[in-house]
């Protein structure tokens, strides 16, 4: 006869015990980014948490204090534990609980996930007003928690202060009136801080645990619940897209007009180029300009609920109620410039191209780590430029995962920034990697030169200058110094003129609109062209289960690099793609790719 198995007491429900639950750090997460995940605020994770405000590391655990509410609430996983055994749990269908979570499959369903429980079905039940009564003696509640679970008690709940009948309900997602029913002095004595309260199983658990075994079944597997949930997938035979920029056709034009305008040829050459591969596409566009107003009376609009897909906006205000709309409506965001927002936390649709900063370093570190895998010393220089203080979260987190992997390091202040004193602090044997601490042109200015004598006087030291995506805006003047001194820098972003996708679309795009596009970096033309395409042909190839093959999904992108992770069950997805531009002494320049 099968048994099925109950859920265990200890480990896996210590959670709830102490109203809090197990977040294990990924790589590139902050306090703020953890935070925005579960709508608590960072001081209260580090009230929990007492090293937390050092600095966190990948792997470690933290514990989130779980909020009592009507939304969602969350779950890490247990050794042991089932999707089946959490639908019991919690009183609540595993097609509610895929639902909540968009990015949990069998797969990933595994010990320290974190998941979102939904609430249940039902009418939120008010809070009654409590009678005073003369409160128990503590000897009492001692003796209770010492005789540990009582029968039918699926968990202790140890009273906090200003805690309430309702919000210990919700927090185990049960009926204030299971609570009572467990608890039968609840009915004429009031909560007292310190007391434990029998939590039960939430009605129809044990029953239907009892209904199981009498009829011998075994419960259903991971795999064959989420193959139930699965959503269907359906093909588009035509893809409603919006795009969503502030074109501000009122106002005389300006270097950000430009910028958006080139965005938008672009993206009408991506639909060309589509349309040649059969891909249809009804394209909608909206000026949103600068205020969160503007983008409210767009949303306004009928037609938008209809809409698959949304680009846009450009303004970080703007993102929050475009967001929210996109999340109501189950349409696809993407949003392509701003990397200060923070709805891909919690919104499902979203995808953020521009990578925020905490999640961008920590790719970079890591594709500094594999790439130079042989000795060497870094050497920081410090050129006293006043911008440094841009890339002062770069430089630290820098140096704590060079100690942290053993690897050698020293800097130099701007007095020092000469080639005698720089000589001194050099290895002879291994390679040496300078990185300035600013992305600066001027502090390029004043460390170029100085480099550039040693590696004239001592050819035989081995030398490497590795900086920042800014240095393209600089790449004209530095040219020649950049292959001398076997330069890197990082980018989610590059294309060399001389490359054939890039010259192509520079020729075509002449030819379109009689203009060349303006020297920015990125460049917004290939930017336009490169978003719409990535997501139009993934649409169209894979229709509704985009999502679950995007990593599938084959395209050259002209500029703009795509790797899109889930932040996390139930977020969004942010792009982590980081490529490293090599200027080599032997004046190659080369995109290095890391996959």
């Amino acid at each position: 006869m099968a048994v099925l198995a109950l859920l265990p007491v200890g480990k896996a429900l210590s959670q709830n015990n102490t109203s809090h639950f197990t977040h294990t750090v990924a790589k590139g997460q902050s306090l703020y980014s953890i935070a925005s995940m579960y709508n608590v605020t960072v001081d209260e994770i580090i009230q929990l948490n007492q090293k937390a405000d050092e600095r966190i590391k990948a792997g470690e655990a933290l514990k989130i204090p779980q909020k009592a509410n009507n939304q969602l609430s969350f779950h890490t996983i247990q050794s042991g534990e089932t999707l089946y055994q959490l639908t019991i749990r919690y009183g609540v269908s595993a097609k509610r609980i895929c639902q909540a979570n968009p990015g949990l499959s069998a797969s990933n369903f595994r010990i320290g996930q974190v998941i979102a429980i939904p609430p249940k079905l039902e009418e939120p039940v008010q809070e009654e007003p409590q009678k005073q009564v003369v409160e128990q003696a503590p000897q009492k509640e001692s003796k209770e928690k010492s005789e540990g679970l009582k029968p039918n008690c699926r968990d202790m709940h140890k009273v906090q202060r200003k805690e309430t009948i309702y919000s210990i309900s919700r927090l185990y997602q049960i009926t204030e009136e299971e609570l009572i029913e467990a608890n039968p002095e609840l009915r004429t004595k009031k909560l007292k801080k310190g007391k434990f309260l029998c939590i039960p199983y939430a009605k129809g658990t044990v029953r239907k645990q009892q209904e199981n075994m009498a009829k011998n079944e075994e419960p259903a597997s991971n795999y064959e619940l989420f193959r139930k949930n699965q959503k269907e997938s359906r093909k588009f035979t035509t893809i409603k897209a919006a795009l969503m920029l502030p074109f501000m056709a009122d106002q005389k034009s300006n270097e950000e007009q430009t910028r958006m305008v080139e965005y938008y040829e672009g993206f009408l050459m991506a639909l060309d180029s589509l349309k040649e591969m059969n891909v249809s596409v009804e394209l909608n566009t909206y000026d949103t300009g600068k205020s969160v107003e503007s983008i409210q009376n767009i949303l306004a609009k009928e037609e938008l609920k209809g809409m698959d897909i949304i680009f846009g906006p450009a303004y970080p205000d703007q993102v929050k109620p475009l967001a929210e709309f996109a999340k109501n409506n189950q349409i696809r965001l993407v949003v392509p410039f701003t990397s200060k927002t923070d709805e891909v936390f919690d919104n499902p649709y979203i995808y953020q191209i521009n990578t925020p900063q905490s999640y961008l370093y920590s790719e970079v570190y890591e594709h500094f780590l594999r790439k130079f895998t042989t000795e060497y010393k870094v050497i920081f220089l410090d050129a006293g430029d006043a911008s440094a203080k841009d890339k002062e979260v770069f430089i630290k987190g820098f140096k704590d995962e060079l100690s942290a992997k053993g690897v050698n390091y020293k800097e130099l202040k701007a007095e020092d920034i000469n080639p005698d004193a720089i000589k001194l602090t050099m290895d002879s044997t291994i390679n040496n990697i300078f990185i300035p601490t600013s992305a600066s042109n001027t502090a390029l200015i004043k460390i170029i030169p100085q480099l550039t004598v040693i590696t004239r006087e001592k050819p035989h030291y081995r030398m490497m200058l590795f900086g920042y995506p800014d240095w393209q805006t600089y790449t004209h003047d530095h040219l020649g110094s950049f292959f001398e001194l076997d330069t890197y820098f990082y980018s989610s972003f590059y294309t060399n003129n001389l490359f054939p996708a890039a010259i192509q679309f520079t020729s075509a795009y002449r030819k379109w609109y009689s203009k060349d596009m303006a020297n920015t970096y990125p460049k917004y033309g290939m930017l336009g062209f490169d978003t719409a395409f990535f997501f139009l042909k993934g649409m169209h190839q894979y229709g509704t289960n985009l999502e679950e093959n995007l990593s599938k999904l084959k395209v050259n992108p002209i500029q703009t690099g795509f790797k899109f992770d889930r932040v996390n069950n139930w977020g969004g997805f942010i792009n982590r793609k980081v490529f490293f531009v090599h200027f080599n002494k032997g004046f190659e320049l080369i995109k290095i790719d890391f996959e």
